[in-house]
């Protein structure tokens, strides 16, 4: 399970032309399950996205959490990232999960987040074609994977 989280002043989502979500002071995550992960990956992922320290305290350092800043979310689906380029010039996602199983992953993800304690989660439309409109903060931009914690027992 995949998430690329952006620091963000605000980010809004739009699907034809229409706001479909948007955030405030916080994170735009782009979220990916891949095939082999599990309902433990959503709980590991959740818990590391809110307690993650990279937004600014009273010293101007990355010292944080979301939940400390009472930072808000907006969660867009993102198969892409598990775009496998080792071969040729045309990226392979076989390894994406299925759909019908990706969207309950992301939902789940979601859901998780709140239950973690963000004040306030959005989502885009899980499958649609979608614009993400975005101020990054810094930038900062962390990628998380729950396979690489897996593998290392993490």
């Amino acid at each position: 399970m995949r998430a690329l989280l952006q620091r963000v002043k605000s980010a809004s989502v739009s699907v034809d032309g229409s706001i479909v979500g948007s955030c405030n002071s916080g994170y735009m995550i782009l979220f990916c399950a891949v095939e082999g992960d599990c309902k433990k990956d959503i709980e590991l992922l959740a818990r590391k996205t809110v307690n993650l320290r990279v937004f600014r305290d009273e010293n101007n350092k990355m010292n944080k959490s979301v939940l400390e800043i009472c930072g808000e979310v907006l969660c867009i689906s993102q198969f892409t990232l598990a775009a496998d380029t080792k071969k040729g010039n045309r990226p392979s996602f076989i390894r994406a999960m299925a759909p019908e199983s990706a969207s309950d992953f992301y939902n789940s993800y979601c859901d998780e987040l709140k239950r973690l304690g963000v004040k306030r989660v959005e989502k885009g439309v899980f499958g649609a074609d979608m614009e993400v409109s975005l101020i990054n903060d810094g930038p900062v931009t962390i990628m998380l994977d729950t396979e690489v914690w897996n593998k290392n027992g993490s």
